[in-house]
């Protein structure tokens, strides 16, 4: 099936009727149509399918009567519910006006978007709106591959509402809105949200996910990337999911910039630096060619713009088969054509051969604005579990990237620390040996990281309470290893260092 035959986007519900979505959010939350009210009427399994779009679950879940399930058949499931019903539980005629709901034959109504609920970090119940079918992506791929649809929460969505920073701030721009969720977020803790989209559909969609969550209304801005921002217009905080993925041609508007390889990521990046107010964060996911002769590592930190910090995590990294693959699945073209799905994947690999690209990275690029006259920029890869949400863990990599630019060795010796809460210590080794191969110390908390250490790091940690300085306990365990102390303590500072940037020591204060 070509894309032209399918068919398009419903019209969507008005978004200058504040009164009538107001009323519909009431009766959504007196129904319990929220997402704790779903785990409950669909049980673990079901919800957690829902999620991944698939709805047979679901479907067999709510194949009773009450208004919950109603509710179900109707936002989430598409499915035609009896006029009768639905007048019990919403204000039918208000919504049919406004566009949220129309007929489907002559005693039954339909819904013209997806109304997914969704919990805010602190709780609050809020709802995504999206096209049909287009909550998230699925087996099956979107419903609709209509330039234009708007997809709802996906996890890119969540992982990068979970990293951002959440202190208050003035301003945030939420660059490549979609169907507004960091924007939803953002407008917890900054007095002023800009959201903008090249997709003028996706700034109509974000409007009607504010209003129907209770939320403020948005700044909302049309174009591409930092196009509708003014010269003079500078931000505490920027956020972007963009259309980050790497592909021949840009045929859905919500994932593919139109950019050649990952110029659209390095693009943002890159002008992200002069768009931030000094302490300013800019958080991003993106995608980066691992290209054939050159180390990765090294071409992500040269998006970097001057006067910025930066802390790089790759969590992901596909050869370019399996890249090919998840996208052509994810607009659904495994279920079309097979001549137009190889055509459209040798399409994919020729672009890749031309560039010498063997493979594509996945991660988080988050940039601080500093007066530092040297900034620090840190590229790693950890594709472990971690513990979302990491906002307070990202800002705290800051805060200790500021606090070791402010002590050279011989202050860091004169401080006091202490080791961080839930950090474990693990000795590896052979059964019986005396003493052990390894010593790992890892943490239970935020980023979960595991450091080997050497025998002086370990005893160090672990008798880190904030009691003595750094120097002094280096000078006990010289004493105990019969060590030279002055060798000691010109050696260790660099371990030390290591243990504070990576969030296993943190500074207690004092001084001797």
């Amino acid at each position: 099936m070509s894309d032209s035959s399918l068919s398009a986007p419903t019209v969507l519900p008005v978004a200058d009727r504040p009164d009538v979505a107001a009323r519909l959010r009431d009766a959504l939350l007196g129904a319990s149509f929220t997402a704790d009210g779903l785990l409950d009427l669909l049980g673990a399994p079901a919800y957690a399918a829902l999620a991944r779009s698939e709805t047979v679950p679901a479907l067999r879940a709510t194949r009773g009567d009450t208004p919950l399930e109603l509710l179900v058949r109707l936002f989430l499931l598409q499915q035609p519910v009896p006029c009768a019903r639905v007048a019990d539980v919403l204000p039918v005629e208000e919504c049919l006006e406004a566009g949220w709901l129309m007929r489907a034959g002559a005693d039954a109504l339909a819904a013209t978007v997806d109304v997914r609920p969704y919990g805010g970090l602190d709780g609050e119940d809020w709802f995504i709106v999206s096209d049909l079918g287009c909550a998230v992506g699925g087996a099956g791929g979107i419903a609709s591959r209509e330039e234009g649809v708007v997809l709802g929460v996906g996890g890119a969505s969540t992982t990068l509402a979970g990293i951002t920073v959440r202190t208050p701030v003035r301003s945030a721009l939420d660059l490549g809105t979609g169907s507004g969720i960091q924007a939803l977020h953002a407008g917890r803790h900054a007095t002023r949200v800009t959201a903008t989209d090249v997709n003028p559909r996706a700034l109509h969609i974000t409007a009607l996910t504010l209003a129907l969550s209770g939320a403020p209304a948005a700044d909302l801005r049309q174009g591409s990337l930092f196009e509708p921002i003014r010269d003079d217009e500078t931000f505490d905080l920027i956020v972007s999911n963009p259309p980050f993925v790497i592909s021949p041609g840009a045929r859905l508007t919500y994932r593919d910039g139109g950019m050649a390889g990952d110029d659209l990521c390095r693009t943002l990046v890159q002008e992200a630096g002069e768009r931030l107010n000094e302490g300013g964060f800019a958080q991003f996911l993106a995608n980066w060619e691992h290209v054939e002769g050159e180390d990765w590592q090294d071409r992500i930190r040269s998006w970097v713009p001057r006067g910025c910090d930066a802390w790089i995590v790759q969590r992901e990294v596909q050869d370019v088969t399996q890249y090919a693959e998840l996208w052509l699945r994810d607009a659904g073209d495994h279920r079309g054509d097979p001549a137009e799905y190889q055509a459209r994947y040798d399409a994919w690999l020729e672009e890749f051969e031309a560039r010498k690209v063997r493979a594509v990275g996945f991660g988080w690029i988050t940039l601080r604005r500093t007066g530092s006259a040297v900034p620090s920029v840190t590229v790693e890869e950890w594709p472990h579990p971690v513990e979302q949400p990491l906002g307070d863990t990202v800002r705290a990599h800051f805060d200790r990237l500021d606090y070791l630019r402010g002590h050279d060795d011989a202050a860091l010796l004169d401080a006091h620390f202490r080791l961080a809460p839930e950090v474990v210590q693990e000795q590896v080794g052979l059964p019986g040996a005396e003493d052990p191969e390894h010593v790992v110390l890892r943490q239970n908390r935020g980023m979960r990281r595991a450091t080997t250490v050497d025998t002086v790091g370990a005893g160090f940690a672990g008798v880190c309470d904030g009691s003595l300085s750094a120097g002094r306990i280096l000078d006990a365990i010289a004493q105990l290893m019969g060590e030279d102390p002055a060798l000691l303590r010109e050696r260790t500072p660099a371990q030390i260092r290591l243990l504070v940037e990576q969030g296993f020591l943190e500074p207690a204060g004092g001084a001797d």
